[in-house]
This record gives structure tokens, sequence and C-alpha cells, in this order.
């Protein structure tokens, strides 16, 4: 235990992970294929600004302390994430046995956001199930795996087959005209799927299946008739994402032969963290990222936002004060978030997160070791999955915020390092759904 917590405590280089090719826009000279959003070219030489020594000592020593808490987490249930980063593992208490063991995680992205929606009909999510069990049958080895995915196909075929017009009543009165023509759209999917696994052609299968789930997606959220609920008073007037909204980061990657540019695309979810996606959002059309460093990339975490100067958050031009946001945790079963307590502080050990920290790229917001309502302008992405963090195990969901997922290039996350250079992120769809901006205030 002591030679484990002592190699934790060491920031460790990120490890590159190799995702299958996808056709078009993105360059990736260890498999000469393409990746969408990704280029590549010849990397420049490393930057290096005097004026950050003193933040960057401190930065590393806090980037020791989280792994050192991590590791003692893991064992005594108590995380940390600060802003930067930090962790102390004090008033340890075990989750119960019953959440570490709850069955098979959901670790995909578009699952989890699928998921995430504020809707409940059965119809649509028993379509939707054995179109993602697809994934874990491609995985079997052999023509056994066509047979299982022919199996999914047939299970979801019916299931929208039977439950048609369940699902069609279940749309928004205002969005039924489209939530008709997605329906429309899946059934004639179905049988070009279909057809695809009686040619016995597996490659064609996957993105086919991530079409149909589109489509399944986009019924799911014309099911969503307005903001199901009221945010609390006292955070009413900030900026708020009531719905979600996708943006692309686009990080320049430094001394890197393999990969120089790449773009993420990161899905922000304003139905279970209205107050924290929003806020960011906000920082978003504030240009607040845009030529920022990446300032931690430990293995564990990929974290930017912490500003040049002494505050650690961005300081809000009409009251000169850091500009700071609750703690914001939507748990299963719950109809509106928690704010300002985590759900240990609450005993709600076996509370299930809505947006758990189940997928590589899981974005959340950094704040203050004792102080809850710290968060500002500190993001981190998790890198999954760790010997720490476990799905379904981890020891994060319900202490921190959990507003977003990396939906494409995720996986290259790993490669980046400090100092790479986030050049801008830009809204890509979803502004309408932000209320109270404050980056169109004067000032």
């Amino acid at each position: 235990m002591a030679a484990l917590l002592s190699s934790l405590c060491r920031p460790s280089p990120a490890t590159p992970r190799f995702p299958l090719p996808s056709p078009g826009g993105c360059f990736d000279a260890r498999r000469r294929s393409f990746r969408l959003g990704l280029r590549c070219s010849a990397s420049r030489s490393p930057r290096f600004d005097p004026g950050s020594e003193q933040k960057d000592k401190s930065f590393g020593l806090k980037e020791s302390a989280i792994s050192l808490a991590l590791a003692i987490g893991l064992f005594t249930g108590v995380p940390a994430l600060t802003s930067p980063a930090h962790a102390s593992p004090a008033n340890p208490v075990l989750p119960d046995l019953s959440v570490l063991i709850s069955g098979p995680p959901i670790k995909d992205p578009g699952a989890l956001l699928r998921n995430a929606l504020p809707i409940d009909n059965k119809a649509i999510r028993e379509v939707q199930r054995p179109l993602e069990d697809i994934t874990e049958s491609l995985k079997v080895s052999g023509v056994r795996a066509l047979d299982l995915v022919e199996r999914n196909v047939r299970q979801s075929s019916r299931a929208l087959e039977q439950g048609k017009t369940m699902i069609l009543n279940g749309v928004a009165e205002s969005k039924k005209e489209h939530g008709k023509e997605l329906i429309e759209k899946l059934a004639v999917g179905m049988q070009e799927l279909q057809q695809i696994v009686e040619q016995r052609d597996r490659d064609a299968v996957a993105p086919k299946q991530k079409e149909l789930l589109q489509y399944v997606g986009g019924v799911e959220e014309d099911m969503v008739d307005g903001f199901p609920y009221e945010v609390p008073e006292e955070y009413s007037n900030m900026p708020l994402l009531k719905g979600r909204a996708t943006v692309d980061m686009k990080v320049k990657v430094k001394d890197n032969p393999i990969v120089e540019d790449c773009v993420f695309r990161i899905v922000l979810d304003g139905y279970n963290a209205p107050v924290t996606a929003g806020n960011f959002l906000d920082l978003v059309e504030r240009h607040f990222y845009d030529g920022m460093e990446i300032q931690r990339a430990d293995g564990f975490v990929v974290q930017t936002g912490d500003p040049e100067g002494p505050a650690e958050g961005f300081i809000d031009p009409s009251t000169e004060k850091v500009r700071t946001v609750p703690l914001e945790i939507m748990v299963i079963g719950d109809k509106t978030p928690i704010y300002g307590e985590t759900l240990e502080e609450l005993g709600r050990y076996k509370a299930q997160t809505r947006l758990p920290f189940n997928a590589f790229g899981t974005m959340a917001m950094a704040r203050d070791e004792f102080d809850n309502n710290s968060g500002s302008s500190q993001v981190f992405w998790l890198l999954k999955e760790s010997e720490l963090t476990p799905s379904n195990a981890n020891i994060l969901d319900g202490r921190y915020a959990v507003f977003g997922y990396v939906t494409e290039n995720e996986d290259y996350l790993a490669d980046l390092k400090v100092g790479d250079v986030i050049e801008s992120i830009q809204v890509v769809s979803g502004l309408e759904n932000l209320v109270n901006p404050s980056y169109k205030i004067v000032g």
C-alpha cells in the first residue's frame, strides 16, 4: 500500500488511447487514419512563461495531493477535487456495498446523456436499450457477434412497432411533427440495419447504430416540454442553461509528433446542472478560455480554467469579485438538483447521480476543498478508467458537479499535457437555451 501511494503521488504522463478510425476530418498519424475534428501537422516548441513559475510550483504540489487523496479515497470513500485540484482524506465514510456492485455501469457518454433526459416514456427506452446493447454484442469474437446484433435489432424493431403510438403520444405538442419525422426515419433505419446484418457486413453495423441512436435521442429530446423545474431564487438571476448546448473545444497540442490540433465536442447538460452549465457557457461566450493553457494533466484528470493573476476564478467585471456557483447535484428520483451539500454530507450514500463520473471525458466543476460553493471557472475532465475510479464505484459522484460529457474525440484527452493551449471554444448549438447571459452586459 505504501508503494502504491508513493507512486501515485508523482504526476504520471497520460497514456495514449487508440480508438478505431472513423471517416472525416481528423488525421491520426499513429494509424494513418482520419477522425472527426482532429488534425495533425508539425508541432511547435513549448512556450515558457517566466511569470507563471510560482503558480506552476504550487500546482505541482496540488497535483500530488489529489493523487494521494484519490488513492486513500479508494479505501475511505472520501475524495476532494479542489480549485485548483486538491484533496484531503478527512471524515472517511465507506459507500454502501450495494452501490459499489450495482450491476454493469453505462460508460458511453451518449447513453448517459439519453438516460439523463427528464422524460418517463417506457416505450422509447425499450427501443433505445437493445440498440445500445449492439456495442457489447460487437465485442464478441467470430460470427456469434452478428447473431447477437441481429437479436438486438429484432428486439428494438419489435419495441418500436408495438410502442409507436405511445412514443408519439409522449412527444411535446409543439414538437409533434419533428418527432413523427424522426420516428419514421428510425423505422426505415431499423430495416436498413437488419439488411446490413443479413449481409454479414460487420463494419457497417456501428455507423448505422450511431445514426439510429441519434434518432432515438432526438425523439427523446422532443419529449421534453419546456424546462422541468424552477431554479432556487438565490440562483435564478445567474446565467442558466435551461436545456442543452453543444460546444467544440479546439486544443493546440505541443511537442507531439502525432497529434497537434484536436477538436473535442462537448455536450453541456442544463437539465441536470443549469447553474453550472450556464456559468460555463456564459464564460465560453466571453471567450474566457480562448488562449488558456491546460494547467493539469496527470493521468487522473485534465484541468484548466485558472486565470492569470492571484484570483483562482473568473472576476465578474460588474462586481470586480470572483463569480462563484454552488455545488449542484441531480439525484435519480429527485425532481430538482441538490445545492450546496454533498450526498455524503446529507447521508445519501445509496443515491445515484443523474450525471455520473462513468465516462472517459466526464466534465465537472473544480472547487475549493472546504467550500462546496466555490466553483467558478476551473473545470476538469476525468480520464476513465483508472484503478481508483472504477465506474459505479468511483469516489467523486455526489461530491463534484458534473455538467457535461465529451462525446467526440474523448480518447485524445489522454494526449493532452500541461502547456497545451485551448485555441477556442465555440458554441455549436443550444445558445438559445442560455438565460440571463452576463456576457451581453456592457462592461
